[in-house]
């Protein structure tokens, strides 16, 4: 029995949700999400409170009983508080500033990577060795957040590159004479 999904997900004041289908839409401050869930589970709002329950005790039905209600609750949080993911440039003359809705990188390649931002996403750099990516929908800020990151990963033996702001690199001794 799945321990995430029985749980009903509450829905906190000025946030409304409903279904029709298969599909939930939940309206917050922050925007309006849907996610529309497989055949194995239905989903009903109850009491202030979005409820997920499997249609049967196949192993499928129980694997997306689980996933279900955490996507419904991923779309809760993300049009009350949404998400945010920080980036941290390191390394001489690594630098990232804004410039309209294009992110221009200097990473230490012969030309500066212009990144262009996503709708739904904002991306701002308070400092020019920080990036901080915000949006309502969490698999969008994560995508945008690696896309980044790929274009400098941090090395492990002097840790230059992007790195997420939480993320420790392991790092390598050199050479040895």
């Amino acid at each position: 029995m799945s321990r995430i999904g029985k749980r009903p997900v509450e829905l906190p004041s000025g946030v409304t949700a409903s279904v029709s289908g298969q599909t939930i839409t939940v309206k917050g401050a922050k925007g309006e999400r849907s996610f529309t869930a497989t055949d194995d589970v239905t989903i009903a709002v109850e009491d202030n409170a979005v409820k997920v329950d499997p249609r049967g005790k196949s192993k499928r039905a129980r694997q997306q009983w689980g996933m279900s209600r955490t996507m419904v609750q991923n779309l809760v949080t993300g049009v009350t508080d949404g998400f945010k993911k920080e980036l941290e440039i390191n390394g001489v003359g690594y630098r990232a500033q804004m410039q309209g809705s294009t992110l221009k990188l200097s990473l230490g390649y012969s030309h500066d990577v212009n990144f262009e931002v996503p709708q739904g996403v904002t991306v701002t750099a308070p400092k020019p060795t920080e990036i901080i990516i915000e949006g309502s929908d969490q698999q969008l800020v994560g995508q945008v957040a690696a896309n980044i990151r790929e274009w400098r990963k941090p090395e492990p033996y002097k840790g230059k590159g992007i790195k997420y702001k939480d993320e420790y690199i392991f790092r390598k001794e050199g050479k040895k004479k």
